[in-house]
């Protein structure tokens, strides 16, 4: 392709160096620039023919302070930057222009309550801190790391909370120990190897795994599946640190949230990350608190969700939950195969969907397979994935699972997941595993001081705090809602064998039910990656690769 390439003079190629990966090509990135600057040149991009080097040329250059180092260290005048948006984005209302600026934000100890408020958001990017490659029973300031609610701390329940929860944790670092040494002594724990053997795989570059490596390997697994049987046991205070990747529009809409949130540690966070942000992108985030932009808003969304609480209570007032499965497919569109197939075809034809849909509806059924598989194609890996024909049908699951495997899941976030409060009153799963190593006993022991602890705290406090007191093997009640696109990615990939065991358990029955239940045979086959094969150390596989690879690679 042929494309016109602007001239500069050799003083503004100068510049322009500092601030531009290349002179030349239509295609270039932006750099040593503050973000509200990145974004006020793209919001004043929408609104001239001038191109975007120009643009920063003509009205931009004569902020540029390039008195230091002038290679690489150029700073813009924020001032002009923040009269842009004023007049864009606070007075015409441009929302988009929010879209065009990015902070990663570290968000460190927040409790596992929090940090499902934060995750909420569809456009972000979230990486938090496993419970399964850590020890959640290290000491901070000779203190185990969990969020002690002011409200909790200041009333008559604050010393209780205290010690309950030190005992939660001392039984978690308990179980921890007694599951390493359970695994260890069990060498049958992982079908087809055994504690002492070389594994003798080989890796990419033809070497083989050692004993040492094997042992590495095993060990890192039977570590990882110990700290998978005793979460379990940890409280929702746990803390934890998160990291957030977002655009001043994903911000603003979380920090609108989170400041209507009953939860006093969300609305007080959010003080502190708008503190932050403001720091870095501040005018994107100046309507948050105005009280006639941000402050509306959030008294809008505490307001309906006063109201559907009262409506809720008023109307369930009298109901106790019935039994349900842990899993149930409770919609799905009975014709959603045949829409599928039609959209799957409506990109590679120039006719009308009534008219594609007509023509599905007389396919044979040879016909239909030879279409999914060539939609498909060869998935070699279940990263690769076919289009956006599988978005056409829905399927919505209720799940009663345990807050723990909630967790992993509630981060997929193109689908639309709902949860309702965390409640030791749904009961709790003893793992397989603690049970076989003799541990059942002492977790059952954890789950009524949990429950015990939660009646106090709601009792003197709200049931809103006392969630925090509740273990994480607790069940919670939760939708989710997803196209047959994102099945696909969530069912497989937490189907995994290293895969913690409650979650693959709850996502290889949704397969399941896709498939018996909707009869949705073709959307069940394209899920080709989906592992339901059984295995205590599912983790062990995943360890010798990484064994496999470090072995390969040059010293």
């Amino acid at each position: 392709m042929h494309y016109t390439a602007e001239t500069f003079t050799p003083a503004e190629q100068d510049v322009l160096r500092r601030y531009v990966t290349n002179l030349r090509q239509p295609v270039f990135a932006l750099v040593n620039l503050p973000e509200v600057v990145k974004g006020a040149l793209f919001a004043r991009y929408s609104r001239t023919h001038k191109s975007l080097r120009r643009l920063l040329l003509d009205e931009f250059v004569d902020d540029l302070d390039i008195s230091g180092d002038e290679t690489i260290d150029a700073t813009v005048g924020v001032a002009r930057a923040e009269q842009l948006y004023q007049r864009v984005f606070v007075e015409y209302g441009d929302d988009s222009v929010a879209q065009l600026g990015a902070v990663h934000l570290a968000c460190e100890q927040a409790s596992n309550l929090l940090t499902k408020i934060l995750e909420r958001g569809r456009l972000m990017s979230y990486l938090e801190q496993s419970t399964r490659y850590l020890a959640y029973d290290e000491r901070s300031g000779g203190r185990y790391r969990y969020h002690r609610p002011p409200s909790v701390m200041s009333s008559r329940a604050g010393t209780r909370f205290v010690g309950d929860v030190d005992r939660m944790f001392d039984a978690y670092g308990d179980m921890v120990r007694r599951m390493t040494a359970w695994l260890t002594d069990h060498p049958d724990a992982a079908p087809g190897t055994s504690a002492g053997a070389s594994l003798a795989a080989k890796g990419s570059a033809g070497s083989s795994i050692t004993a040492k490596g094997g042992d590495l390997a095993r060990r890192r697994a039977i570590r990882a599946q110990a700290f998978d049987s005793a979460r379990g046991l940890l409280p929702a205070a746990s803390l934890s640190n998160l990291g957030i990747f977002g655009t001043g529009q994903a911000y603003e809409a979380l920090l609108l949230r989170m400041r209507a949130h009953p939860l006093p540690e969300a609305r007080s966070y959010a003080q502190m990350m708008l503190t932050e942000l403001r720091k870095v992108i501040p005018s994107f985030l100046r309507r948050v608190d105005q009280p006639d932009r941000g402050v509306v808003w959030s008294d809008y969304l505490e307001a309906n969700r006063t109201s559907m609480s009262e409506f809720a209570a008023d109307l369930f007032a009298n109901e106790a939950a019935e039994p349900v499965a842990e899993v149930v497919l409770t919609d799905w569109d009975p014709d959603g195969e045949t829409k599928m197939l039609a959209a799957m075809l409506y990109p590679y034809t120039s006719l009308p969907e009534s008219q594609i849909a007509a023509r599905v509806a007389d396919m044979t059924e040879a016909q239909r397979r030879d279409l999914v598989q060539r939609y498909c194609g060869e998935r070699t890996n279940r990263r690769h994935r076919p289009g956006r024909g599988l978005e056409r049908l829905d399927y919505r699951f209720d799940v009663l699972g345990d807050y723990g495997s909630f967790r992993d899941l509630q981060r997929h976030r193109l689908l639309t997941i709902e949860w309702q409060p965390l409640v030791p009153q749904h009961g709790y799963a003893v793992p397989a595993l603690v049970d076989a190593a003799g541990g059942g006993e002492a977790y059952d022991d954890v789950m009524e001081l949990s429950a015990e602890l939660y009646d106090t705290v709601a009792e003197t406090v709200g049931a809103l705090e006392a969630s925090y007191a509740v273990a994480m093997a607790y069940r919670v009640r939760y939708s989710m809602q997803f196209n047959a696109r994102e099945a696909m990615h969530m069912i497989e990939l937490r189907s995994q064998p290293q895969g913690h065991t409650d979650y693959r358990r709850i996502v290889t029955e949704m397969y399941r039910q896709i498939s018996e239940v909707a009869g949705h045979h073709a959307v069940a086959a394209m899920l080709s990656h989906v592992d339901v094969s059984e295995g205590i150390l599912g983790r062990l596989g995943a360890e010798e690769a990484t064994v496999r690879r470090r072995s390969a690679e040059p010293a």
